[in-house]
């Protein structure tokens, strides 16, 4: 096992997460935040259509397909997919603390390969919080959520406001986004991290 990077190693003054008393119910969907995300979008024909649900305590699961669409060798899923699949579950998270926050630094393991039609079943929780940083860690496993473990990732998250997004995103889509006339679903196009 390879040991964390030192930025990704919470402070001692860090502190456990606490679920927030609005946060969805363990076994909840969590749902798509935005239609056209790469990771949990149903409107991008290529994603992950990555599906999460919030479980107990600071922990989110989730699983995907790996498609033809998703491979990188021939029949094996491409290593940035599967880090997209934990970047996404590990970013769903934010359901749970009830806040927006973006990814600082992600670093994966890839331990097994993971062919084309496997479901990876992902797993990632909370380990500590530091002022407007997240930490989190995050599993992927093969044959079920007790299988072997394919990749792993621990990853740093920055709690933002919605304005890191209408700032930084290409206008058009904000506009779209911003005028959509329910305010639910504009509002959980900036909840998570895209």
């Amino acid at each position: 096992m390879v040991a964390v990077s030192t930025a990704l190693t919470p402070p001692a003054d860090a502190v456990p997460p606490v679920r927030h008393p609005d946060a969805p119910a363990p076994g909840e969907l969590l749902g798509s935040h935005y239609a056209h995300c790469f990771g949990c979008g149903g409107e991008q024909p290529h994603g992950l259509h990555l599906e999460a649900r919030a479980g107990e305590g600071v922990a989110v699961t989730a699983e995907f397909t790996v498609t033809a669409d998703h491979q990188g060798a021939p029949g094996l899923a491409h290593g940035g997919v599967l880090a997209t699949a934990l970047d996404e579950t590990l970013g769903a998270l934010g359901w749970l603390l009830r806040v927006i926050a973006v990814t600082g630094r992600l670093e994966t393991d890839f331990v097994a390969p993971v062919p084309v039609g496997a479901v990876l079943h992902l797993e990632a929780r909370v380990t500590a919080v530091h002022g407007r940083k997240i930490y989190s860690s995050a599993t992927g496993r093969i044959g079920g959520p007790d299988g072997p473990v394919a990749v792993r990732a621990d990853a740093l998250f920055i709690e933002v406001k919605v304005d890191h997004f209408i700032d930084n995103g290409r206008p058009e889509e904000i506009q779209a986004v911003m005028a959509d006339p329910d305010q639910v679903r504009r509002a959980r196009a900036f909840e998570v991290n895209p």
